[in-house]
């Protein structure tokens, strides 16, 4: 650059590569990137309480599928069957909830944190209870406190995963009173 033109900058222009690391904070904030999975999945459950997913239109969408598989199934078989599918929808899909949430309560921390573990559990089991709820008022739909206890099952199922999952990584503990005592523990 010459002294003749003193408009110019002497820094080059950023590169995009340099840039996209910023542009990604700049289009959505950090809560909203941390949140928003959970609040769609929160939008599914809600969703899958409707009347559409009752038992009586699951089992008419169900039955010609099994029936294809296995043409001899009773109609005692087949309820067997599309129960435990129903139940086994409910555990799972609060499993997931809490690991969205997880990662909501996470945000850009790493690691396990027992708060993060907790805070997430409890939304997810005060998420099944409003869930019994809302399936009160759908007429094809009934509310039990088992269902809520199920997705509450799931939903811990899921913490006793993520923090084992932390535990076999190696990752830092979430406190310095939890590094000595595992520490301890481990010289035991």
């Amino acid at each position: 650059m010459s002294g003749n033109e003193p408009w110019r900058n002497p820094r080059p222009a950023p590169q995009l590569p340099e840039m996209k690391p910023q542009l990604h904070k700049l289009l959505l904030p950090a809560w909203l990137r941390a949140w928003w999975p959970a609040l769609v999945w929160a939008g599914v459950i809600f969703t899958l309480s409707t009347d559409a997913f009752s038992a009586e239109h699951t089992a008419s969408i169900l039955s010609p599928i099994l029936h294809w598989f296995a043409p001899h199934l009773t109609h005692a078989q087949f309820n067997r069957i599309h129960h435990l599918i129903r139940k086994s929808a409910h555990f799972t899909e609060y499993f997931i909830f809490f690991l969205l949430l997880y990662r909501a309560f996470r945000g850009d921390g790493r690691g396990w944190r027992w708060s993060w573990g907790f805070s997430a559990w409890f939304i997810a089991a005060a998420y099944s209870c409003l869930d019994e709820v809302h399936q009160a008022f759908i007429a094809s739909r009934t509310a039990t406190p088992y269902d809520s206890l199920l997705d509450s099952i799931g939903a811990f199922v899921a913490l006793v995963v993520v923090f084992l999952w932390f535990r076999m990584r190696n990752t830092p503990l979430s406190s310095d009173a939890e590094r000595a005592e595992s520490t301890r523990a481990a010289r035991a």
